[in-house]
């Protein structure tokens, strides 16, 4: 888990989007965080610091004389004791002090004192929002470093439909996942990262595909937005997944002739491509134009072959590092081997994707590292949140030693 040994302040204020916070608290801890919580006066007036307490498991601060005997200068100690500093909801008050310099409580004074990265995460009515004085004030902590959590649109608590809304709390999550995990190996470079399937027509509604949910691929490209990069996600077909956090632009395609443009249209420019993609290797010579109607006992279709992307890209390279996948179920070594040889990569993945812990479905991957120069790497089953870090920090290996 990413954020496994970090410590989060997560600080709340009062507006009613204040009952969310305990969502945002439960998610921490079960994505590995030590939670401690900062809730202002009139935060406890829309939830209560018992809730906050039992899910992070640690005292709640709210007043600035309150007797917690685990801190010695309380908002000192919550401070310096912080990855990162989150305030969710951050209302036009709170933002306005912040800003002003202002600190009479125990989340102003304390988020006045730490080192770690903030957060914002503003919710409150339309109108408040929109006023040029919130506005103004936003600008300049962002100008100072915070870092602002849009608030969505959609219906408020005051009736309307606007901008305002406390984003959901996995989204704030992912939010400061990103702050706690951050580097800069890959600062100032650009990385393609392509993921799930392809689906290639046979009628209006047929096609040929497979059975690759993309969480590898996204997982790679949320892992090199971490890294500091400029991201171009180019998705298949996906179990619905978010486009990650970060400098991520994506690029949603169902071909493989739609893939194969988007890479091609920003390789020249990019420094690494991780090709985690199962792209359909063949398609209809002539997809019909109507629905295929149920006759025959059989139907035989005319396949040819689609253009090999990573073949493609591999003759043309440069400057590039260039990563692939196998995903196999017999002889994955050899396999691997000679697919990292034919198509001139610095680093294959290969995994038996029939092994058990390592599909296309799950959450885990089982891999071995394949190099050019016969060495290999062989992985325990992990998460593939850990095994995309791994992926990046071994590319950012190869970028630097190709200097």
């Amino acid at each position: 888990m990413l954020l496994e040994k970090k410590n989060v302040v997560l600080a709340v204020s009062g507006g009613i989007a204040a009952f969310k916070a305990a969502s945002v608290a439960s998610m921490l801890r079960k994505r590995g965080a030590s939670v401690k919580c900062i809730m202002t006066e009139h935060a406890t007036q829309f939830i209560t610091p018992l809730t906050l307490r039992e899910i992070s498991g640690n005292p709640v601060a709210v007043s600035m004389f309150g007797d917690i005997p685990e801190f010695q200068v309380e908002h000192i100690a919550l401070a310096n004791w912080a990855d990162v500093f989150v305030i969710a909801p951050a209302t036009a008050n709170v933002l306005g002090k912040i800003a002003g310099g202002i600190a009479d409580d125990m989340l102003t004074t304390a988020v006045m004192a730490t080192k770690a990265p903030v957060l914002l995460a503003p919710a409150m009515n339309s109108n408040m929002y929109l006023n040029p004085i919130v506005q103004d004030n936003m600008k300049k902590l962002t100008a100072y470093g915070y870092e602002l959590i849009e608030p969505d649109k959609g219906h408020l608590a005051c009736g309307i439909n606007g901008i305002g809304r406390l984003p959901e709390p996995e989204d704030i999550v992912d939010y400061i996942e990103l702050a706690a995990c951050r580097s800069d190996v890959l600062k100032g470079k650009r990385v393609i990262v392509t993921a799930g399937g392809t689906r290639e027509p046979l009628d209006p509604v047929r096609f040929i595909g497979n059975r690759s949910s993309g969480r590898m691929g996204f997982a790679v490209a949320k892992a090199a937005a971490m890294a500091g990069a400029e991201v171009i996600l180019v998705a298949g077909t996906t179990d619905h997944l978010k486009t990650p956090k970060g400098d991520v632009h994506r690029i949603d395609v169902e071909s493989t002739k739609n893939m194969k443009e988007a890479v091609d249209s920003y390789y020249d420019s990019c420094d690494l491509v991780i090709k985690a993609a199962a792209v359909a290797d063949y398609r209809a010579v002539h997809p019909a134009e109507n629905k295929i109607k149920k006759s025959d006992e059989t139907l035989a279709i005319d396949m040819t072959k689609n253009p090999d992307i990573l073949y493609g890209l591999g003759q043309r390279k440069k400057h590039q590092i260039l990563i692939g996948f196998a995903a196999e179920t017999t002889h994955v070594l050899e396999y691997g081997a000679a697919k990292l040889k034919k198509k001139n990569l610095d680093m294959l993945v290969a995994n038996d994707v029939s092994a058990e812990g390592a599909g296309f479905q799950g959450s885990t991957n089982i891999a071995t590292f394949l190099y050019p120069d016969g060495s290999m790497e062989k992985l325990e089953k992990m998460g593939k949140d850990e095994l995309a870090g791994l992926i990046i920090e071994r590319a950012a290996g190869l970028l630097a030693r190709r200097k």
